[in-house]
């Protein structure tokens, strides 16, 4: 009996002005992975990923030279309010972003997307005052909405089997950019202190010493901007007489299969309309992944501020060049590991359980955290270096499952604003993280000598808290999975 499912046995109808057909039909070709797309997809990620968090290792003596923080105490406050305007403006037009991409194209959106980068993050690096300093971030988040459309586009141009890592791909690269770009902030800020022979104080970069690794990223997002202008579009845009006549059929398989796509329309038609708050295997998954979200922004500004923190209140008392080491090398063992390791975990495990034991073994790591502050020479460097891979680990796995949940709950014509409430909810919890991360930090600092949980112990001991809740968040019935 003829049904609906009989409709892929005939050739697939293609547009020739259609540029998603196109790709489609490129995909039919592909043999093996195609490893273009995966660069590119790559290299745009890790263009937005970069400054995002390349201020952390800096931000500290950055607020310092503002002098707008009467005590050292405070610096820790200030400095998350500057972390935390990148996603309040990310927050504020993610979905718009989202619906544009929908309406008008995934290239359109990630090429306006690297060119805020370029703008706005350079003038991020000449700021001569806190307030230049939160408007430009607050810009570079609004301007810059392409980690949703881009997730879409990662399904949309790799073929089905290789949709996952696609993905990995994209949780990848923006995880090793949000460690890379510290890497560059620690070791490119104040450059004409760490070297003198090269920069003078007189220089450009005497006189901004937070703007050489802004630029450096800006640089690069502008020969990002270049290459996506070769991107392939992947939305479809049908208009029936421009159907291709090499796709045309015999009179007899038109009517069939006119009839049977009829009906199919319909039904997708009723789809389009059940609005993506009522899916909830959609909603659970972007839930719990703006719990993590917190956790994962928190932590990162967090570690930033703890490893250059004097010693006398728990710090570790490092130079901005140690820290961009350790997240350097962090950043390298990130890439071994999801191009080689997760696909395959993934695939014998699923993303929901790998999700549920990356969050479960986070907990005792990160309340190891704050014994290190115990530690010295190789013993300290080889713990914050080991705990510090594992951590970017275990976040990056959560991450990527969630991402693939996201993207099977959900038709093409509807990713784009999917991925855009994701990146709404996603950047409120971001931003409240740094502005929280901020201020748990600074309130810790003035609690040395309290009985219970002194200085440093009640900031892990509270992103122990969050991360707790997002694992219980993964099981069911709370986190329902897309049916395949």
């Amino acid at each position: 009996m003829a049904d609906e499912y009989s409709v892929p046995l005939l050739k697939k109808k293609y547009y020739k002005d259609c540029s998603g057909c196109k790709v489609d039909q490129m995909k039919e070709l592909q043999h093996g992975i195609p490893f273009r797309e995966l660069f590119s997809i790559w290299i745009v990620v890790l263009c937005t990923a970069l400054p995002i968090s390349s201020l952390f290792p800096f931000l500290y003596f950055m607020i310092k030279d503002f002098q707008i923080a009467k005590r050292e105490e405070d610096i820790g406050s200030y400095a998350g309010y500057v972390g935390s305007a990148f996603m309040l403006g990310r927050a504020l037009t993610s979905v718009p972003w989202g619906i544009f991409a929908d309406r008008y194209g995934r290239k359109p959106v990630i090429i306006m997307g690297t060119i805020s980068v370029v703008i706005f993050n350079t003038l991020f690096g000449l700021s001569v005052n806190f307030w230049m300093a939160v408007i430009t971030r607050f810009l570079l988040g609004s301007m810059n909405g392409l980690l949703g459309p881009i997730k879409a586009y990662a399904v949309e141009i790799f073929r089905a089997e290789y949709q996952a890592l696609a993905l990995s791909s994209v949780s990848t690269s923006w995880g090793i950019g949000l460690i890379i770009g510290p890497a560059l902030g620690g070791y490119l800020a104040q450059p004409a202190e760490k070297y003198p022979n090269v920069f003078s104080k007189d220089s450009l970069f005497g006189r901004f010493p937070y703007f050489l690794p802004c630029l450096i990223i800006s640089l690069f997002a502008l020969a990002v901007t270049i290459a996506t202008c070769w991107l392939p579009e992947t939305l479809h845009k049908h208009n029936v007489s421009d159907r291709s006549s090499d796709d045309s059929y015999d009179a007899l398989e038109a009517a069939t299969h006119e009839s049977n796509t009829k009906e199919i329309t319909e039904k997708d038609e009723g789809r389009e309309s059940t609005s993506l708050l009522k899916n909830w295997p959609l909603m659970s998954s972007i839930i719990v992944y703006f719990v993590f979200s917190l956790h994962d922004m928190a932590y990162t500004e967090i570690f930033s501020l703890w490893a250059v923190s004097p010693r006398q209140f728990g710090g570790l008392s490092y130079s901005t060049e140690d820290v961009g080491q350790v997240l350097a090398i962090t950043g390298f063992s990130l890439l071994v590991f999801q191009f080689s390791v997760y696909p395959y975990v993934e695939r014998m495990l699923g993303p929901v359980v790998v999700a549920r034991i990356a969050s479960l073994l986070s907990i005792p790591l990160l309340q190891s955290y704050s014994s290190m502050a115990l530690l010295s020479g190789f013993a300290l460097g080889l713990a914050i270096n080991s705990a510090s891979i594992l951590k970017s680990l275990f976040s990056v796995s959560i991450v990527t499952g969630l991402f693939i949940l996201q993207n099977q709950a959900v038709e093409q014509h509807q990713r784009g604003a999917a991925n855009g409430i994701a990146m709404t909810a996603m950047s409120l919890f971001k931003a409240i993280g740094p502005a929280g991360g901020g201020a748990l930090f600074s309130w810790a600092e003035k609690r040395q000598d309290a009985p219970f949980l002194p200085g440093i112990q009640m900031v892990f001991f509270m992103l122990n808290v969050v991360q707790a809740t997002g694992m219980l968040m993964t099981f069911e019935p709370f986190l329902a999975q897309p049916r395949r």
